[in-house]
């Protein structure tokens, strides 16, 4: 085990919980975030996206359910 790791087990349930949030708050300090018009862009493009495959899926969809209904009448 790591010296941190045994270190966190010696301590109560309040520090460790105060040693989690700490981690946390300094990992979110890492993150890049996007721009408001890099978010605009990905947020428009998850959107076309969807709208493709939902398309794409409706088509695929109403055709098996014309040739379903041809076979089986």
């Amino acid at each position: 085990m790591t010296e941190e790791v045994k270190e966190a087990e010696k301590l109560g349930i309040f520090a460790r919980i105060g040693l989690f949030y700490r981690q946390v708050v300094s990992e979110l300090t890492k993150v890049v975030w996007p721009t408001r018009k890099q978010l605009t862009t990905y947020t428009a493009v998850v959107l076309v996206f969807v709208s493709f495959i939902i398309a794409v899926v409706s088509l695929l969809d109403l055709v098996l359910t014309k040739i379903v209904f041809w076979i089986f009448g």
